[in-house]
């Protein structure tokens, strides 16, 4: 069955005003939701919901309805996406990326590790995180900065999808690191990637569709806290994730469009936590905040 891929066309601001959107209407179910930008200089984006063809009627119902008062004008667009694997594809030829210490690669491209690189291999596969996306090269930036700087004793890599913010905490800081996703697809393939790193032990990979999971209570409270999801919620989970924080403790932020970060830096510091630092890349922004 093909996969569709129901799309307005809007500029930046207006994508994380639909993505905000949509992210109330679909945050807690399988769809995928995404922004794309376009076209950089005529300031072109997509804001998208993907589905398979029997779910179409209904989800583009549900999206006219949640667009129709706030954006009136807006009209929806039609993708049939084609049955090709297109996260390996897309990643074929793309090459490793530096972040701070780190260096994410293919398995085809080891010979590019340099001697004082920390290297993670992250081959393409079912799990979000390559390192190629704005998000995760901005989590890996200020990973290295906080653990460079700071002293921590623990970590939680909150909506994992590939495990590789989690290696990278790992492999610099032999430190327990909780490694959660809502997608078992996501826990298996980011189990499979610890192993693909030799790391042996230390990470504890864990299906969990929130805080409820007894693992949060075991393993916490955390002295970091990572989380790339999306910026609604991430903005409603602040005062859940402030209470599994550690005192002094470092939260780093990312998966937030340029224009939703005050949104984000308000939720967060009404859950008591302060803003250091904010890092940009590709119209994504990634935010370090502290408890101290």
């Amino acid at each position: 069955m093909s996969e569709i891929r129901l799309y307005v066309t809007v500029n930046e601001v207006t994508a994380g005003e639909v993505l905000d959107l949509l992210s109330d209407v679909f945050g807690e179910e399988d769809f995928a939701i995404a922004t794309t930008e376009v076209d950089e200089k005529r300031d072109i984006w997509e804001a998208s919901v993907y589905m398979m063809a029997d779910e179409e009627d209904a989800v583009r119902e549900r999206i006219a309805d949640a667009l129709a008062e706030p954006f009136p004008d807006l009209s929806i667009a039609r993708e049939i996406i084609p049955d090709v694997d297109w996260i390996a594809k897309s990643l074929e030829g793309l090459k490793p990326v530096r972040a701070g210490r780190f260096i994410v690669h293919g398995s085809h491209d080891r010979d590019k590790v340099r001697e004082n690189d920390v290297a993670i291999e992250i081959d393409a596969g079912q799990a979000f995180g390559t390192g190629h996306h704005g998000t995760t090269a901005g989590c890996l930036e200020v990973i290295d900065k906080v653990l460079r700087a700071r002293q921590v004793r623990n970590a939680l890599d909150l909506g994992t999808g590939s495990g590789v913010l989690a290696i990278a905490v790992r492999k610099v800081r032999k430190i327990p690191v909780l490694a959660t996703d809502i997608d078992p697809v996501a826990v298996r393939v980011a189990r499979e990637n610890v192993k693909r790193n030799g790391i042996a032990s230390g990470i504890r990979v864990e299906t969990a569709p929130g805080f409820h999971s007894p693992a949060f209570r075991e393993d916490g409270p955390f002295d970091l806290i990572i989380a790339n999801i999306l910026a609604r919620p991430l903005m409603k989970m602040a005062p859940e994730l402030g209470h599994h924080l550690a005192p002094g403790g470092s939260v780093i932020l990312s998966g937030i469009l340029a224009a939703q970060r005050w949104k984000v830096i308000a939720a967060y510091n009404g859950a008591g936590m302060r803003h250091l630092s904010t890092i940009w890349k590709n119209g994504w922004v990634t935010m370090h905040f502290t408890n101290r």
